[in-house]
């Protein structure tokens, strides 16, 4: 079951979210952090591919700051990045904090964010708000390599992503390679390689990334 709730920050700000319950008593929660296109049909599929597997799955509308259902279409990068842009991460952190703690009531919590969303969840995991976190290809992180993880993170980069250096990828595993975390390259696979809904959907990557994504989050709350 599925459906759009209503969250409140500590600073008194009201965002959506999109939750997705699971049958029966949920293993614990996932906070989905999107890509900078919104919570689109993407974003709440894999939040319901979350809750098929016995987690409590929620995806902030993190562009509410900015306005109410802003979806820009895959092609609409313009107005995506200049949605992203006018978000101070201050503020992210907070309306993170609320989805964790809506989570909460199933347990430990996760972070899983994609592309700007990847890097939402290392900073989530920096700021302590969730148990574990998954990051696929976020390149923002580099911009707080002086923060540090203080749970578990999993990050996942594509080999033939022309948006992320091999460079930084291995700026990122330096920087976190004392914080019990671990960087997985995946050959074959470029930026947005685990979205279906785009030409850089690379599915044997995006299969194996998952499998090993959930052993990271089940391990995270096994600890």
């Amino acid at each position: 079951m599925s459906e759009i709730i209503s969250l409140t920050a500590s600073d008194g700000h009201e965002l959506s979210a999109y939750v997705a319950q699971p049958e029966g008593t949920p293993k614990g929660g996932l906070v989905i952090l999107q890509e900078i296109f919104g919570i689109n049909d993407h974003i709440q599929k894999v939040t319901d591919g979350f809750a098929a597997e016995g987690f409590l799955a929620i995806a902030p509308a993190m562009f509410d700051r900015v306005g109410k259902d802003i979806i820009p279409d895959y092609s609409d990068f313009e107005t995506a990045r200049d949605t992203m842009g006018k978000l101070n991460m201050d503020n992210c952190v907070l309306d993170m904090q609320a989805a964790a703690e809506h989570a909460r009531s199933a347990g430990k919590v996760a972070a899983v964010g994609y592309c700007w969303g990847g890097a939402l969840a290392d900073l989530a995991a920096c700021h302590g708000l969730v148990d574990v976190a998954v990051s696929y290809y976020g390149r923002m992180t580099v911009e707080w390599l002086d923060k540090h993880p203080q749970v578990p993170v999993l990050y996942h980069f594509g080999e033939q992503d022309p948006l992320i250096p091999m460079q930084t990828v291995e700026d990122i595993r330096k920087s976190r390679s004392r914080d019990h975390c671990r960087v997985h390259v995946w050959g074959g696979a470029g930026h947005g390689f685990n979205c279906d809904s785009r030409p850089e959907y690379h599915k044997p990557s995006a299969k194996k990334a998952y499998a090993e994504t959930l052993e990271w989050i089940e391990k995270g709350f096994s600890g």
